[in-house]
C-alpha cells in the first residue's frame, strides 16, 4: 500500500518530477528566513519587502487553488510566507507606532520639566 502511494505522488501532475513540486518547495527558504528574522530588531524590517512578501504570498495561495491541477504544495509555502511576513509587518508596525508615542511623551515631559 505505501508502494502505491509513493508511486501515485511520484507520477502526480504536481509530483517531484516537475516544477510545479520543486519551486515551492525552494520557497520555503523564504519563509524560514523571514522566521529567523524574527529575532532581528524590529527597526531593521523593511515595509516594502514585508508587504511585497504578504502579498504575494496571498496572491499565490490563492492562485495555487485555481489551477489545474491544484497545487497544495505551492498554497501552503504561500500561506506560511504571507503569515510570516504579515507577522514581520506588524511588529514593524507596532515598533514605529509605539515608539512614535513614547518619543511624544518624553518630548512632553522634557517641555514641562523645563
Amino acid at each position: 500500500m505505501a508502494t502505491s502511494k509513493l508511486q501515485a505522488f511520484w507520477n502526480h501532475p504536481a509530483g517531484p518530477k516537475t516544477i510545479h513540486f520543486w519551486a515551492p518547495t525552494f520557497k520555503w527558504g523564504i519563509t524560514i528566513a523571514n522566521i529567523l528574522d524574527s529575532t532581528k530588531p524590529p527597526e531593521e524590517l523593511s515595509y516594502p519587502q514585508q508587504a511585497a512578501l504578504t502579498c504575494s504570498g496571498l496572491v499565490w495561495a490563492k492562485y495555487s487553488t485555481v489551477i489545474t491541477p491544484k497545487n497544495w504544495t505551492l498554497f501552503s509555502v504561500s500561506i506560511g510566507m504571507a503569515a510570516t511576513a504579515g507577522y514581520q509587518l506588524a511588529r514593524k508596525i507596532q515598533h514605529d507606532f509605539s515608539s512614535e508615542d513614547t518619543d511624544t511623551g518624553l518630548l512632553q515631559k522634557n517641555i514641562e520639566a523645563n
